[in-house]
């Protein structure tokens, strides 16, 4: 085998477009599920998404080092860490794991077997009991994965010179740098070579400036590391610098441009298979603007935002990096068109004593100009034009105190307003005819 490139996908919830992104890129895959809880809903999504698109998959049955009296032997096979270890323990590993074979053929309809024991890879999946902490099954996992690559993937990992690369996903690194985090399947991808890729606003055009590959950190406090490479080669991940790509789309494919004459073709083909992808982020109008480090972030937090207790809150405006100047003052259009509503509404009301074009005390379009910064920084310049221009920056790690902040702004919009509508109808009670009271 030329090599074996892994991909970790995030389990959390709101992380679904990385692991169909995930599932969509890979030839073989492995499906982590806790010995302690079996099947969860995540885990149900992930082996639906590579049924889907028949990809072969394994069952890593991980956490076995939780069995309450456990023994770690890493460098021994699993089976054998299995037979040393206590009657007790014993009794209450088979429990577990007779229990998510269950739960596979009941709620999958899967066959499965510990991967000793199977005879058939092609229509029972292997199931590896691991520790991620302990290193237990660990060599027996890699030495499957390698085993049935050379079986089911014989086609498929062989070289190729002809470029194929995907982007996983687009983020910011370094605090500023923007990066393509693309997995080079095939073929040979240098520096200066023009490229195509699918953008929000439509295809990109640019030219590799670096290629960076991962040096692996001496310990998992350690910062991350790059080394710069002149050509990559497939199988490989790496993350491509280039200019003009702050607005490319997490999923699209990367072609090489050697000819001119096949650019607008290209052009079509990298938006046709995007477009019901990137459709949702086509936005305008009133709404928050939201910013993160990456493409799959800004996707959890729109998928949140837009699920938010039934009730979806609005989107404006999307960005990756840290929040910037020009993001403030674009915000900022949301509050000037509505002093412009407001001032329109009373002019109206004056002259006609009633309101034409709309009750302005039922807009609360106010409360989503604001910022939403999930893991982004927010530049100096950029805080310095939020407190001039009365926009609230909230930042946060976590999605669900996001959400709750644009609620809670919502709420006391709502009662501005109705404080304003109440105080208008004693006016109009105190100083107008009994009809215009009534008519409010």
């Amino acid at each position: 085998m030329p090599g074996l490139l892994l991909i970790d996908t995030p389990g959390h919830k709101n992380f679904s477009n990385l692991r169909a992104r995930g599932a969509s890129y890979c030839d073989l895959a492995v499906v982590v599920v806790d010995i302690m809880h079996g099947l969860e809903s995540e885990t149900i999504e992930s082996i639906k998404l590579l049924r889907k698109h028949r990809i072969p998959f394994l069952v890593a049955l991980n956490k076995i080092d939780r069995l309450y009296g456990w023994e770690s032997h890493p460098s021994m096979t699993v089976k054998e860490t299995i037979e040393m270890q206590s009657e007790a323990v014993k009794i209450e590993y088979q429990k577990l794991f007779e229990s998510t074979i269950l739960q596979l053929q009941e709620q999958q309809g899967l066959n499965a077997s510990v991967f000793f024991e199977n005879r058939n890879n092609r229509t029972v999946v292997n199931v590896v009991p691991t520790s991620g902490l302990s290193g237990d099954g660990i060599v027996d996992l890699l030495y499957l994965l390698f085993s049935l690559s050379e079986k089911m993937l014989i086609n498929k990992i062989k070289y190729q010179d002809e470029v194929e690369c995907k982007v996983l996903d687009v983020r910011t690194i370094d605090g500023s740098r923007t990066v393509l985090d693309a997995i080079v399947v095939n073929g040979r991808l240098k520096e200066k070579q023009k490229i195509l890729v699918g953008g929000l606003d439509g295809p990109i055009i640019t030219h590799v400036r670096s290629l960076l590959t991962t040096i692996a950190p001496r310990d998992s406090r350690s910062k991350l590391n790059y080394a710069q490479n002149a050509e990559v080669k497939g199988t490989i991940s790496v993350k491509i610098c280039a200019n003009g790509i702050e607005r490319a789309a997490a999923g699209s494919r990367l072609y090489i441009i050697n000819d001119e004459r096949e650019e607008t073709a290209l052009k079509e083909k990298v938006m046709k298979d995007l477009d019901p992808f990137i459709s949702k982020f086509r936005r305008g109008g009133d709404g928050v603007h939201i910013q993160a480090m990456s493409f799959g972030s800004l996707e959890a937090l729109f998928d949140f935002l837009d699920g938010a207790n039934n009730h979806p809150i609005p989107v404006s405006g999307v960005g990756i990096g840290p929040v910037s100047k020009y993001n403030v003052k674009k915000t900022s259009i949301i509050l000037e068109r509505e002093k412009e509503n407001a001032k329109a509404c009373d002019k109206e009301y004056a002259k006609l004593g009633r309101w034409v074009s709309g009750n302005p005390f039922s807009s609360f379009n106010e409360a989503y100009a604001c910022i939403l910064a999930y893991e982004a920084p927010v530049l100096p310049d950029a805080e310095k034009a939020a407190k001039e221009l009365g926009i609230p920056i909230v930042r946060s790690d976590a999605l669900l105190q996001l959400v709750e902040s644009v609620n809670a702004r919502v709420t006391e919009v709502k009662q501005k307003k109705q404080t304003m509508a109440d105080q208008m109808l004693m006016d109009a009670c105190t100083h107008g005819t009994p009809e215009v009271c009534i008519s409010k």
